[in-house]
């Protein structure tokens, strides 16, 4: 059992916090929507004013927010995670962010005393709320395996990848990968519909073979039965991919696909589809083909 800070209570964070109560953990939560907290605290969390104070009466502060300027304001700034943070304690950032923005709060909390990992997740909603998901994380060793217990309390795998800052330059491979896939299955049942086949019965033919995929099991039948209710959204994939380009070129390293499918989702984001379920990529290439992906009876 372990008393627990957790700062940003959305669409992934309150799922979670609901599997480490499941666990045992003792909850105090933070978010700047006080609805997002009450529904927390409902389900047995107690509320806290700020970052700060939660983080004065927690062995562990869990920060899961939209991006690194966010998490840079709940760790670094006034009312912070780092005001209220006694030394020995551990921080550990679930956010998709910029490497470098995680280093730079790992610094801070290093001089201060303070723990820190990286440890973006991977598997949207569904998983948040299955406490399935897959967990990537950067820190030193001993750290790591002093939180694993806690971190299995919200995924079924976590995963050590390196020092600090390696746990998001995991998930920006990991964003590259599955927004590539998304954008091949919608070029690819674009294709399928225009031919005059149905692309459900093209989804059970190719979902066995060597293009098949987690990806394409999740976001196949979204598109055929045009659902893109969020479980990530457009938005944020968005800001993933710009944070992987970023990063590549910092380092000199050419993502010619990633930057294709960035372009996609910025114009995306512009016909107002930003909260759509990342599924809706398809939707980009169904705009250029002039036809949707639907069996021919719906």
């Amino acid at each position: 059992m372990s008393n627990i800070g957790f700062v940003g209570l959305g669409i992934m964070g309150g799922p979670m916090c609901r599997n480490l109560l499941k666990a045992g953990h003792r909850l105090v939560v933070y978010d700047i929507v006080p609805e997002l907290v009450e529904r927390v605290v409902a389900g047995g969390a107690s509320a806290a004013a700020s970052a700060s104070a939660a983080a004065a009466v927690s062995d562990i502060v869990i920060t899961m927010l939209p991006d690194g300027p966010e998490v840079e304001t709940a760790v670094l700034g006034p009312g912070g995670v780092l005001e209220g943070a006694r030394p020995g304690c551990t921080v550990i950032d679930m956010s998709s962010i910029s490497p470098l923005v995680a280093r730079k709060v790992g610094a801070a909390c290093e001089a201060r005393g303070v723990n820190f990992l990286d440890a973006p997740v991977s598997g949207g909603e569904p998983k948040a709320v299955d406490g399935t998901l897959a967990i990537m994380v950067g820190g030193s060793e001993e750290v790591f395996q002093k939180m694993q217990p806690v971190l299995a309390s919200m995924g079924s795998s976590v995963t050590l990848v390196g020092a600090v800052g390696a746990g998001n330059v995991t998930k920006l491979a990991n964003q590259i990968i599955v927004a590539c896939n998304i954008a091949a299955m919608g070029e690819a049942l674009v294709l399928a519909t225009r031919a005059g086949l149905d692309p459900n019965a093209v989804f059970n033919a190719i979902k066995g073979g060597l293009a098949g995929s987690t990806v394409l099991n999740a976001k196949a039948p979204m598109v055929i039965g045009r659902n893109f209710k969020p479980g990530f959204r457009i938005r944020l994939h968005q800001k993933d991919l710009r944070n992987a380009l970023l990063a590549a070129e910092s380092l000199k390293v050419g993502l010619p696909l990633t930057s294709s499918v960035q372009q996609m989702l910025m114009a995306l984001m512009n016909e107002g589809k930003g909260d759509l379920d990342h599924s809706a990529i398809v939707t980009f290439i169904e705009g250029m083909a002039g036809i949707e992906v639907r069996p021919p009876d719906a």
